[in-house]
């Protein structure tokens, strides 16, 4: 198994430094991956990121972790609230499995109180803007060295 950390990065995510700022920030999708990239780097990983508006690419990649990588980080979007299929692939990986929002879903509308990947993750952190992504690191890193 390789030190690959796959990030996923749900529909409407490309959208971010613009889509609702106030909510979202300003730092671009492209900067986050960036960012976490070099912090993975230094941490001894490797990251292929996928970012799709399309539930059955986001399950694709998830399918192509399996056996490859070590661990997955996914902000799905608002693929979080109805998707059953994400969280039967994420079933079948066995690797750690994070779950990220920038925003916290539990201060929003009803409807993003429901996780339908959070029985499917080791974890949800949700809610410190960039710093989340940085969190799932720091998570990824303690589980994969304490197993």
């Amino acid at each position: 198994m390789s030190n690959e950390i796959l990030l996923l990065s749900g529909p409407n995510l490309d959208l971010l430094g613009s889509r609702n700022p106030e909510m979202y920030g300003t730092t671009t999708l492209a900067e986050h991956v960036a960012r976490f990239s070099e912090l993975a780097t230094e941490a001894g990983f490797s990251v292929r990121h996928v970012q799709s508006n399309f539930e059955g690419d986001l399950i694709e990649a998830v399918h192509s972790a399996r056996g490859s990588a070590t661990a997955i980080v996914i902000n799905a979007g608002a693929l979080t609230h109805s998707s059953w299929a994400l969280a039967d692939a994420l079933d079948t990986f066995t690797g750690v499995k994070i779950e990220v929002h920038i925003s916290n879903p539990a201060a929003r509308e009803p409807f993003r109180h429901l996780s339908t990947l959070a029985g499917s993750v080791n974890g949800s952190i949700a809610g410190f803007g960039a710093t989340s992504y940085e969190l799932a690191l720091d998570a990824v890193r303690r589980l994969t060295t304490s197993s």
